[in-house]
């Protein structure tokens, strides 16, 4: 499966120690990220990661152009819902087009450790059929 991992600044943390934790599930998958937050769960976890522009410059059109072409299966993005952001349109394209292709997306932590349980149960095998 194809994981793309978006984190905010103020999660950027959090996406790292999240990845520790499910380092095992995790290397068992293709994963995509946006630059900043790709580097630093490379980082932390020598998962190899293909890291795409930052958010801001540019990472999420490319992923957004990604999933619009059913390259990625899942999708956790760890929002700070209390800043805005001046790309806030990017943002909710990728919320928009992960809706528009019935890919499942996370935005907090505990819905990205429900859907990460899942794929390593199976239950995403139903993303097979989409490809």
């Amino acid at each position: 499966m194809n994981i793309a991992l978006i984190a905010h600044d103020a999660k950027k943390k959090l996406m790292q120690n999240f990845c520790i934790a499910y380092r095992g599930i995790l290397s068992k998958n293709d994963l995509y990220a946006t630059g900043t937050t790709g580097r630093l769960v490379e980082e932390v976890t020598n998962l190899s990661i293909h890291k795409y522009l930052a958010g801001h410059l540019g990472g999420a059109q490319q992923l957004g152009a990604a999933i619009e072409h059913n390259e990625i299966d899942l999708v956790i993005f760890l929002r700070d819902p209390l800043t805005v952001k001046s790309h806030e349109p990017d943002i909710s394209n990728i919320m928009s087009l992960c809706d528009m292709h019935n890919i499942p997306v996370a935005t907090n932590l505990a819905s990205a450790e429900l859907l990460l349980k899942s794929l390593d149960r199976g239950d995403f095998e139903w993303r097979e059929m989409y490809k």
